[in-house]
């Protein structure tokens, strides 16, 4: 374990905002993550930071320590007509995507292109086109820091949920590996219109995961949402909002409200998933539009963009303005998607 004292966040974050931890530590043994633990002392002064690819960090940074896990290998078994597959979470997420795809395991392709590692993904249930990581993942191994030991929780006991899970809503555990278990196979079904049309198959067709693959950075690339430094609209933490889960009497005074339907998903439970990014454009949130050094993407509008030097206070406030227009507009209340380190979403009004 490597221990740094006041490293500024901000240039190692996709957003490029954030000041400095008064200590990181670098980890790349899963036993280490015990004596990180020790180092930074209670449950509120230590958090986990990846690649900061989905992350707000405060002005003032994080007064404890960041710990970035770096435990790295890829053990592969066969299980039956399975795979299993053990990866450690500092391994680069797409990486482990693009080896899937190439060798065969079924249910990674339409995660590509996401930024990011393996640890992040079972924290917010990571998911794009149809596709969540949950649905592959068989286990999570992780350090319960509330009773100082390891443990591995299998997937019922994760609580995956739309973008949300256990390790998000409980601030106690540091994931170290996750297991996946895939079917092997060289094709998937298109779970995605846009995805679709893209491959020219009617959504619900099948086609070759190299092709999804590939259609599905083609995709992420035109909105922005591939990590590129010539790309000045991938400047952001990704989508800011997630799509909001509302009843059909909301669904339908929104329709009524915007004088045609939004598009909508509809879930097992009888709601229906709104298009955030939909929303946002409604209420005059267009993309392109900005406000000092904050701006909507000019590629996607649920992506706020660090148009250069703006701070955290500025990014939330701005972030607020969209959440009230959209509000205001239809009654529907917008939440979050990236972490918040050093700062609070509530925090500026």
């Amino acid at each position: 374990m490597r221990v740094h004292d006041n490293v500024t966040l901000g240039p190692s974050t996709s957003l490029k905002i954030g000041g400095p931890a008064a200590r990181v530590a670098d980890v790349d043994r899963e036993g280490e993550v015990a004596d990180a633990v020790s180092e930074g002392g209670g449950l509120g002064s230590l958090v986990v930071l990846g690649d900061g690819s989905n992350v707000v960090i405060g002005d003032e940074g994080f007064p404890g320590l960041v710990v970035r896990v770096d435990v790295r290998g890829v053990d592969v078994r066969r299980q039956g007509p399975k795979v299993s597959v053990d990866v450690g979470a500092g391994e680069p997420w797409d990486s482990l995507v693009e080896r899937a795809v190439g060798e065969g395991w079924c249910g990674l392709e339409g995660l590509s292109g996401i930024p990011g590692r393996v640890g992040a993904t079972p924290i917010q249930n990571v998911g794009a086109y149809g596709w969540d990581v949950g649905e592959t993942i068989e286990s999570v191994r992780a350090f319960d820091r509330a009773v100082g030991v390891f443990v591995d929780l299998p997937k019922a006991e994760c609580e995956f949920g739309y973008r949300t899970s256990i390790f998000k809503r409980e601030d106690r555990f540091i994931v170290t590996r996750v297991r996946f278990v895939f079917d092997v196979g060289e094709a998937a079904i298109v779970r995605y219109a846009e995805i679709g049309r893209a491959l020219s198959v009617p959504s619900g067709a099948s086609a070759p995961i190299s092709r999804i693959r590939d259609a599905v950075v083609a995709l992420r690339r035109t909105k922005g949402m591939v990590l590129d430094p010539a790309d000045s609209d991938s400047v952001s933490a990704g989508s800011f909002f997630v799509n909001p889960v509302v009843d059909e009497r909301t669904a339908a005074k929104v329709a009524s409200l915007a004088g045609e339907p939004p598009p909508s998903f509809p879930l097992a439970t009888g709601e229906r998933k709104l298009a955030a990014a939909w929303l946002v454009e409604r209420a005059g949130f267009t993309k392109g539009w900005s406000k000092g050094r904050v701006g909507v993407s000019r590629k996607h509008a649920l992506a706020l963009v660090n148009l250069g030097g703006a701070t955290a206070r500025e990014l939330l406030a701005v972030a607020h303005e969209i959440r009230d227009g959209v509000r205001d507009l239809f009654g529907v209340e917008l939440e979050p998607e990236p972490r918040f380190i050093g700062c609070a979403w509530n925090a500026v009004r």
